[in-house]
């Protein structure tokens, strides 16, 4: 599967540092976001060592199959992309974990991560907490991953609008993250993108603000680079307050 991509990470107008993550590596057909929460720079801690660590991971099982070790169980239910991300994710936990035992001041912190693995011609993605991935097609765009949020919840529940839901004061509290606990329950969404479809991946100080007829307008923008449409999103959300760190990648299928 052939993709073009572009990225652009900001820390927002109410906050002094930029705690997500993100990776873009074309070669392994990996991007992820990761949105860090902690104290002083933990969060940023945080979302940096989850990064690395599916990075690696997924480094490290390129060409790998079923029969490989796998540090943790292989659920034949899913693909083996999906059993890449849910062991990457894992052990970007538990390297989380080793961080917070061996520093005081790193406990407490945790990320959210979403990360989308292609392949020849499918995808997988991988999801926990609130950072979103949604698809642009046929001119629709369908968020793909589901929020681990309080209000989210009460969303799906039927108990909260979407319009309540994005005033709440709780609207930041995540139900999901990677805080270094047990080993967490991971999401996996399987694809097939076809050509002229675009993807982002975006931590919630955008999805949070960004309104989803205003993201579709701009990731629908044919006469926009990649790149602009990234520049568009990220001063959308500063303009609706910048109250979070925002960052916005985009991806596009591309003919073969």
């Amino acid at each position: 599967m052939r993709l073009s991509w572009a990225i652009r990470t900001d820390p927002g107008l109410r906050r002094g540092s930029n705690e997500d993550s993100y990776c873009t590596r074309g070669d392994l057909g990996l991007f992820i976001v990761a949105d860090g929460m902690g104290g002083h720079a933990a969060g940023e801690v945080a979302s940096h060592l989850a990064v690395e660590t599916i990075q690696t991971f997924i480094a490290e099982t390129a060409g790998a199959d079923k029969n490989r070790t796998w540090p943790f169980p292989f659920e034949p239910s899913i693909s083996l992309e999906g059993n890449r991300l849910k062991a990457a994710f894992r052990l970007a936990n538990r390297q989380i974990a080793n961080a917070t035992a061996d520093s005081a001041d790193l406990r407490g912190m945790a990320t959210t991560a979403s990360a989308l693995l292609a392949g020849t011609r499918t995808a997988c993605v991988g999801h926990i907490g609130d950072s979103r991935i949604y698809v642009l097609r046929n001119g629709t765009l369908a968020q793909v991953t589901d929020d681990h949020s309080w209000v989210e919840e009460q969303v799906r529940a039927g108990t909260m609008t979407e319009t309540a839901a994005r005033q709440h004061p709780w609207r930041n509290v995540v139900t999901r993250a990677l805080s270094g606990g047990g080993d967490p329950e991971i999401d996996t969404v399987e694809l097939t993108p076809t050509p002229g479809e675009r993807f982002l991946l975006c931590s919630d100080g955008l999805s949070g603000v960004v309104p989803h007829d205003a993201i579709a307008r701009m990731l629908g923008d044919a006469g926009a680079s990649l790149d602009d449409i990234c520049a568009h999103l990220i001063a959308a959300a500063n303009e609706g307050g910048g109250p979070d760190n925002i960052t916005a990648l985009v991806l596009e299928v591309d003919a073969p």
